[in-house]
């Protein structure tokens, strides 16, 4: 009797069109936050006003502006990714930044006593701008482990306590400065004048000082999410929570100082934020956190945790800030603008249904 010898299935024609279809969507959605950068960059160049034949949008000062004015959404959007990786949320950001912005200015210029609830009336007096620095960005990061804190003690959703402390940051900003902006002036007697440093531009007045603030963080935090055990749990707990656990993943840990950071950040932005305005106001950065989501989700993040990287979420940013600017250049007005971007983030989630599994 002769042996049979069976013959690979040859893949039919409806089979090989599907692998080519999810390399591409793999291709596509790999580098998604840059292709959507591309597009609204050429967008911008297309429909921006000319003045003396000259395109405003790639004026070298316009550029600079948009580097200026998304450098507080990158790095709250570096913070906010961080949280959205374990599949959490932050809502409380924008707060934080009117606090920690409304704290440097008070910091910096005000001399007396300082009533606070709990802890009674401190004296106080102008300190420099490396030490108001230091306090501000500690109090970002008590705030964080608060938020992470309470949400693993009590197994509260995070977006419940961080929508609390949403409310609690606010309030306490409007306490802090008597429910009036704190104007910071660098005259005699006034704020230390190396924290001015902050608002400048360098290189020929073109390169923002906030933007090399930004990069700088998320440079830092693409390398710690790539190369250290800390960054791998964070995808790990966000793929599986419980499967982290049971391989012995400190999950609690990892996720309170998660929340540490995110807070970290958004002082870090309340800091820059109170110096390109040379004031700290409790009634500054309102929608602040749905921009930082808005960002992180078009640059590709998973809402639901384990998928997102910095670059995205920095390139999200930008796509945000050239929007802004192409429809300011154009004379829109800032509630059309408002529409547009909900749509484009309501774009971005919908888009996330058609993301290959493989895809990270």
């Amino acid at each position: 009797m002769g042996t049979v010898t069976s013959t690979p299935a040859t893949p039919s024609a409806t089979d090989q069109a599907r692998r080519t279809l999810n390399r591409v969507l793999s291709f596509i959605f790999r580098f998604q936050s840059f292709f959507g950068l591309i597009i609204v960059f050429i967008l911008a160049i297309v429909y921006s006003p000319v003045r003396n034949g000259d395109n405003i949008f790639m004026s070298e000062r316009n550029l600079s502006n948009v580097a200026r004015d998304v450098a507080e959404t990158g790095i709250l959007a570096t913070g906010q990714l961080l949280v959205i990786l374990i599949g959490g949320i932050d809502l409380s950001v924008g707060s934080v930044v009117a606090l920690t912005a409304t704290g440097t200015a008070y910091l910096l210029m005000r001399e007396g006593s300082l009533s606070l609830p709990l802890l009674g009336t401190l004296d106080v007096s102008p300190m420099s701008a490396e030490m108001a620095i230091g306090v501000i960005l500690v109090l970002g990061l008590i705030i964080g482990w608060w938020n992470g804190w309470t949400s693993e003690r009590f197994k509260i959703p995070s977006f419940v306590t961080t929508l609390a402390m949403l409310s609690i940051a606010r309030g306490l900003a409007h306490i802090w400065s008597d429910n009036i902006a704190v104007p910071i002036s660098y005259r005699a007697g006034g704020a230390d004048p190396s924290f001015e440093i902050l608002r400048e531009r360098i290189y020929n007045n073109i390169i923002p000082v906030p933007a090399i603030i930004m990069f700088a963080a998320a440079f830092v935090m693409a390398l710690v999410l790539r190369y250290t055990s800390f960054g791998r749990h964070l995808y790990a707990i966000g793929g599986n929570q419980t499967a982290s656990r049971l391989s012995g993943i400190s999950v609690t840990r990892i996720k309170i100082a998660a929340f540490m950071l995110c807070s970290f950040f958004a002082a870090m932005a309340g800091i820059v934020h109170a110096a390109q305005l040379n004031q700290g106001s409790p009634n500054e950065a309102v929608g602040y956190e749905l921009n930082a989501i808005a960002a992180v989700v078009i640059g590709g993040a998973s809402l639901m945790g384990g998928k997102g990287t910095i670059i995205g979420a920095i390139a999200g940013a930008f796509i945000l800030g050239i929007l802004d600017n192409m429809l300011s250049l154009n004379n829109v007005d800032s509630n059309t603008q408002l529409v547009v971007k909900g749509l484009l983030v309501l774009g971005a989630v919908a888009l996330q249904q058609f993301r290959p599994r493989d895809v990270e």
